[in-house]
């Protein structure tokens, strides 16, 4: 499969908006119930997954489906991509000295974040790229699209089908 940039582009916003919620919920938590760096950032890493591998699997149920099938796209798809963003993103808010700590009130919590999840993006798009370009990742989710009757209509390479599964998602 040669895969496009866009597609890896694509699929890589898709495991951004599960990071990023995970992420903010995370803190949001963390903050409610003052919780120490550690918890927080495990917490935060553990919500990525649930929300990117939850992106996955409600689309691929709402394709027609089954729930085995749903669960075994998401954890093919999103694995690794969630796993390099989170290192990524919780690695450079490691670095930036007060952001573990910074609570949500504060700039530095915020701008830490957005631009952690900006660098864990474009670090993640050529992991996707070659993952995809290998039928790995994301490319599990298109085979499904692509291969399936009537769910994504078994044209072109199952992109279409992908992007009726982002759109349904709102992303």
């Amino acid at each position: 499969m040669d895969t496009s940039w866009k597609m890896a582009a694509t699929a890589t916003r898709h495991c951004l908006t599960g990071c990023a919620a995970g992420e903010i919920v995370g803190m949001i938590l963390a903050a409610a119930f003052a919780w120490q760096n550690l918890t927080s950032v495990t917490v935060s890493f553990v919500l990525a997954f649930v929300f990117g591998y939850s992106l996955t699997f409600w689309g691929v149920k709402k394709a027609g489906f089954s729930t085995s099938t749903a669960v075994k796209a998401a954890l093919a798809s999103d694995t690794v991509s969630i796993l390099v963003m989170e290192l990524v993103d919780n690695g450079f808010i490691a670095l930036i000295p007060g952001a573990l700590s910074a609570t949500l009130t504060q700039w530095l919590f915020w701008w830490t974040l957005a631009l952690s999840l900006a660098i864990a993006f474009l670090v993640a798009v050529p992991v996707n790229k070659w993952l995809m370009d290998r039928g790995l990742g994301h490319a599990k989710v298109h085979e499904l699209h692509g291969h399936s009757g009537g769910h994504g209509g078994g044209h072109g390479d199952g992109h279409e089908g992908h992007e009726m599964h982002h759109t349904a998602q709102g992303h």
